[in-house]
């Protein structure tokens, strides 16, 4: 390793180098919010554009140091997401912008905030957990959309007459619906269509209430039903896929901490084909050794069990 790697490394990993980092992050989200109010902007505008420069200037610094800390394998530095996340966002902030989308732009450096998740290693965690419970998401949402169709074409066929502002087609039922299932405003829905529009939940809006009808018993069963299935079961099924994801993550988390210490005592990752070679040549070893003992002892067997020769 050179010396100009050896310092550049303990630069990237150093605490103080990080936490500047992190404070420079804090101080880019902060900068953004600044550039919300037009008479901050009107009045530091110089000011606000030389801190923005600086900023982006750091971050290059950063990435900098961490492909020379690669020594002379500087792409490897975009071998980690991460990296690769970081360098993203500061090459959007250098794109030609012309002034008619500056608005892109400062979403573009809004993006700069998210470079925390980079340098705090429990963001990372989360976020991995969320990426790799995208899959096992993706089936509890399908299930969970069949779900709201059903129950949407049931209460509309039950309700549209009655509670048309809510329940008037399938795309307002879901919408409902899906209300329904965060807990928002479901005893009004249930008791307008468990008591009829023409007693309850249309004062001021009679005009809409033409075909009033009371579900007593259906309305009830629709609307706890789905809490039930809904909330109670499936929403905490995403809980549970994302717990799992969690999991896995902290554990390749700490694998790749490992693996990064072990290398930092020279020790390297063994690849699996090595360790086998290692472990079969091993047990030869000691299957020969085991072979001669067997023989020594057999010798020994056959030494005592023949008689004494007689002297002279």
């Amino acid at each position: 390793m050179s010396s100009l790697q050896g310092i550049m490394k303990r630069t990237a990993d150093s605490r103080w180098f990080q936490r500047s980092i992190t404070i420079v992050i804090l101080l880019a989200g902060a900068l953004v919010g600044m550039e919300t109010d037009a008479r901050l902007v009107e009045r530091h505008a110089l000011l606000l554009h030389v801190l923005d420069q600086v900023i982006i200037w750091i971050f290059v610094a950063e990435m900098l140091v961490k492909m020379l800390a690669e020594g002379r394998r500087p792409w490897r530095y975009f071998r980690d997401p991460w990296n690769v996340f970081d360098f993203l966002i500061v090459a959007t902030c250098f794109l030609p912008i012309h002034a008619q989308y500056v608005m892109v732009l400062r979403l573009a450096r809004l993006l700069r905030v998210l470079k925390l998740v980079r340098v705090l290693p429990k963001l990372q965690i989360l976020v991995s957990a969320l990426l790799k419970s995208i899959p096992s998401m993706g089936y509890v949402g399908l299930l969970l959309a069949i779900l709201f169709y059903v129950y949407g074409v049931a209460a509309t066929l039950l309700f549209a007459g009655n509670d048309p502002m809510h329940f008037g087609d399938l795309g307002l039922s879901i919408l409902s619906l899906f209300g329904v299932v965060t807990m928002e405003g479901w005893v009004a829905l249930m008791d307008i269509n468990r008591l009829g529009c023409d007693r309850f939940g249309y004062e001021g809006f009679e005009s809409f209430c033409t075909a009033p009808e009371a579900f007593p018993v259906a309305a009830p069963l629709v609307f706890i039903t789905l809490i039930l299935f809904g909330t109670m079961i499936i929403l905490n099924l995403f809980i549970g896929v994302i717990m799992n994801g969690m999991e896995s993550a902290r554990e390749e988390a700490e694998l790749a901490a490992s693996e990064h210490r072990r290398e930092e005592a020279g020790e390297g990752a063994v690849p699996v084909s090595d360790e086998m070679s290692t472990l079969l040549r091993d047990m030869d070893e000691l299957q020969d050794k085991l072979k001669r003992l067997q023989y020594s002892v057999k010798q020994q067997e056959i030494a005592r069990s023949e008689p004494p020769r007689a002297d002279g």
